[in-house]
């Protein structure tokens, strides 16, 4: 070896960990502080809704609570456990899916889809990501987005983009529409029922927020589409790309036969169940998971796969997605462990007090930047609105900020990180799905993040301003 080799080899570029070793070092990270941070609680009530939601009153310190080094191997199979139902509800659509795909109706379909977008292929991400940005204004689309991902991950690539333009569509698309509602009932609902204020008031100044967010959103995909598009190799996952079995051969598509039709109807009889089984009766994972199911079964009949093929398919599909999947109970360990150790509320606690402390017209910022914070810790919406609004609603009329503002900070804080903290069940689903990793998809989402981090809190400043209310 000579010298120019030496000193190639020591500047190898740096290689970003993998997903589960983030997770596990912040799980170590959390037990440490067990030993350090004073353990603490806050006591839960019921609102006047039938809501439990913390008592701000009601902290007081307990006696410590350090976490054992089999403690912190423990949270993480404690992780699974907790999140079982989204791990599995991972494993069935991922599975049916495979089904689905197995019968040549989706390969088929997109074929068409492919061919008759020839020249236009960038007119579908506009109108795929508003689409999908209503769904998560109006009504929280957050997991029930999982089930079209494989699809449009399929259709961008066969586009010429690449499955990160495809993932984004759906996925950047319903989370810019969540961080900007303007009538979420799972999160300006129950934010404002919390703090008190009328129900989906201040919706003007939100329609406003929606339109930024979302355009924001379109233009930096529709700009990195364009851009891989024309040279696919600038795309983060060419490498991973080109070894995707789930693709479309273009110059050998399956005839769209009749049977192909019915399959792709009842997937379609099947996102309408979907939908009105989450507005009307508010099904949720277990629901959804026993919805797909019943349609692997249906389109396996229709495609002729047979018991062993429907089988065989099903396996395979939950096979290819075993390691993304487990990824939600590996992040769930860190609030295992933060639990456990009893030391969330000290932080609560504690980041509330600083908070406090800043001038007011800074005061808004700095409930902006805790939340941010906090959906790390807590990522369910409604969750974190229990624990933190009932200390943010009367710390605002302590330092004169709106009740409304501090809500808007809580809507920015909890929907702007949704799809980038490696600790969002919904969201880490999302990437199993369309088989990517996270390293991948951060350094792909870091810049459209931080944009959306600055126009958010440029807007709670605004509100502060004009003391967005009624109060």
């Amino acid at each position: 070896m000579n010298k120019g080799e030496a000193v190639s080899d020591n500047k190898k570029k740096f290689k970003v960990p993998h997903v589960y070793v983030i997770l596990l070092t912040i799980v170590l990270i959390c037990g440490l502080l067990t030993y350090i941070v004073p353990s603490g609680e806050y006591q839960m009530v019921e609102n006047e809704e039938g809501r439990e939601v913390l008592d701000p009153d009601s902290f007081e310190y307990t006696e410590s609570n350090p976490i054992s080094i089999f403690g912190l191997l423990k949270s993480v199979p404690q992780g699974m456990a907790e999140t079982a139902e989204i791990i599995f509800f991972i494993f069935i659509v991922g599975g049916s899916f495979a089904v689905l795909e197995a019968t040549g109706a989706v390969e088929s379909a997109l074929g068409k889809v492919t061919k008759s977008m020839a020249g236009k292929e960038k007119a579908l991400v506009p109108i795929v990501m508003f689409i999908f940005g209503l769904g998560g204004g109006v009504f929280g689309m957050a997991e029930e987005t999982l089930p079209f991902i494989p699809i449009m991950v399929t259709l961008a690539i066969a586009l010429g983009f690449d499955s990160l333009t495809g993932a984004g569509m759906v996925l950047v698309g319903a989370g810019a529409g969540f961080a900007g509602a303007f009538m979420n009932p799972f999160t300006i609902g129950v934010a404002q029922g919390i703090a008190g204020l009328p129900l989906f008031s201040g919706m003007k100044f939100r329609l406003i927020v929606f339109v930024l967010m979302i355009i924001t959103a379109i233009f930096f995909v529709f700009w990195y589409a364009g851009r891989v598009k024309k040279n696919p190799e600038k795309s983060l996952m060419y490498e991973f790309d080109k070894k995707r079995e789930d693709t479309l051969d273009l110059k050998n598509l399956k005839e769209f036969t009749i049977s192909h039709k019915i399959v792709l109807l009842t997937l379609a009889i099947t996102i309408g169940l979907l939908i009105f089984g989450v507005v009307e009766y508010e099904w949720y994972i277990q629901e959804i998971s026993a919805l797909f199911l019943g349609m692997a079964i249906v389109v396996a009949i229709i495609g002729k796969l047979g018991f062993n093929g429907f089988a065989e398919e099903l396996i395979n599909g939950m096979a290819n997605l075993a390691g993304g999947a487990l990824v939600v109970g590996f992040a769930r360990a860190i609030l295992v462990v933060l639990t456990e150790g009893q030391i969330l509320d000290t932080i609560l606690n504690s980041a509330a007090s600083l908070v406090s402390t800043l001038p007011s017209s800074f005061t808004a910022l700095g409930m902006y930047v805790f939340q941010i914070f906090l959906n790390f810790i807590i990522p369910s919406g409604s969750g974190q609105a229990a624990v933190s609004i009932p200390i943010l609603a009367p710390l605002s009329d302590l330092v004169g900020v709106t009740r409304q503002t501090a809500v808007l900070a809580y809507q920015f804080g909890d929907g702007i990180s949704n799809i980038f903290t490696p600790t969002s069940g919904y969201f880490m689903a999302g990437l199993a799905l369309a088989k990517i990793p996270w390293s991948k998809w951060a350094k792909w989402f870091l810049p459209l993040f931080l944009i959306e981090f600055v126009i958010g809190g440029i807007l709670v400043f605004i509100a502060h301003m004009i003391q967005f209310g009624p109060f």
